[in-house]
């Protein structure tokens, strides 16, 4: 059927739908069962409320306790050898800046010619240091064991002899090379 043919079946069909009044006080029926739902499910929900707010409380509490041991927690810092006393601290400072130095030497000389042998030279610093770094783990679990310190001083030994070898390797190179272009000019 067509909407207009409905609407028009309605229209028709008005005032023979109305036949039957409801019975006395149907009103204040309905409204009685509407508002003793109402109220029954107020309750309900207050009632689960009521059961959450100390159980909330409790949570809450438990929370705020459990983030307090865990701040307060020391934290296991991993140390070095400055953290070992103000004489090891002196001595990590002059051999950090003496390799900071000798870095720097070995990066003002890099050319075409030496650039394999300063590539060899840093992959070997390279692992000195993630060595350092386990030897400051093993520092911080051994308790500032002598034979971790005496280690520690040691990697920093070898690495300041690794850049001062490969620098010297560099000179003697451009030692070759010049004594080289000396005798082919004299030729």
């Amino acid at each position: 059927m067509n909407k207009d043919k409905i609407d028009k079946l309605f229209d028709d069909l008005k005032d023979g739908f109305d036949v039957e009044e409801p019975n006395s006080g149907h009103s204040k029926r309905f409204l009685d069962k509407l508002n003793a739902q109402k109220t029954s499910k107020v309750s309900k929900v207050s009632k689960r409320i009521q059961l959450w707010k100390p159980m909330a409380g409790i949570a809450a509490t438990l929370l705020l306790v459990l983030t307090l041991v865990l701040a307060n927690k020391p934290q296991n810092k991993v140390r070095d050898l400055a953290s070992v006393s103000p004489e090891m601290e002196k001595t990590q400072s002059f051999f950090t800046s003496t390799i900071s130095e000798e870095l720097k030497k070995l990066e003002s000389k890099s050319n075409p010619e030496t650039k394999v042998l300063i590539n060899d030279a840093l992959i070997q610093i390279k692992k000195l240091e993630i060595n350092y770094e386990n030897l400051k783990i093993d520092l911080t679990k051994s308790g500032d064991d002598s034979r971790v310190i005496f280690a520690m001083i040691k990697n920093f030994q070898n690495r300041i002899d690794i850049l001062q070898n490969t620098l010297e390797h560099i000179e003697n190179i451009k030692n070759l090379n010049r004594i080289s272009n000396e005798s082919n000019s004299n030729i």
